[in-house]
């Protein structure tokens, strides 16, 4: 499947890799959620080309996660994340989870902590029902309504 496929793929997991299925765009959001917010203060961070910082910003402008417009104070532009935008922070929370846990050897790099009381943040999944808490083996893919016609559970799902 080619990679603008994946777009049309009724998976609510596969879709979105066609916005951020590379590492740039997941590295820009995160230093976003740092308070970055300059074409300039991104290149610098991450050292990645001007045009392809350019078209990864352009992307994330076309999905509506993060928003260009004039600074409040100076003369130049910044980007700013979105409501959709900051809904992505929770992805990136689990994948820093997963990365302390199996790539830290010696402990997490940077610890995430609630303001209000010096705890750890973390992702957690839970059922919106009972509110337990969730693994992959507690959860069962099922039809849902925009599954289309004859595709199955299993084509888009695992």
């Amino acid at each position: 499947m080619r990679y603008e496929e994946l777009a049309d793929v009724p998976c609510s997991i596969t879709r979105p890799l066609v916005i951020f299925g590379d590492r740039w765009t997941l590295l820009i959001l995160k230093f976003a959620f740092s308070g970055i917010r300059r074409f300039n203060g991104f290149q610098s961070s991450l050292g990645i080309s001007r045009s392809r910082l350019q078209d990864r910003l352009d992307r994330l402008i076309e999905h509506e996660i993060l928003v260009k417009r004039k600074a409040e104070v100076g003369a130049h532009e910044e980007y700013r994340l979105t409501r959709k935008g900051h809904d992505i922070y929770p992805i990136l929370m689990a994948i820093r989870d997963w990365g302390d846990t199996y790539m830290a050897p010696d402990g997490p790099p940077v610890r995430y902590t609630h303001e209000g009381c010096a705890g750890e943040a973390h992702s957690r999944l839970g059922c919106d029902a009972c509110g337990e808490e969730l693994t992959a083996r507690d959860v069962v893919p099922e039809v849902g309504p925009g599954l289309l016609g004859d595709q199955s559970v299993n084509q888009v799902a695992t």
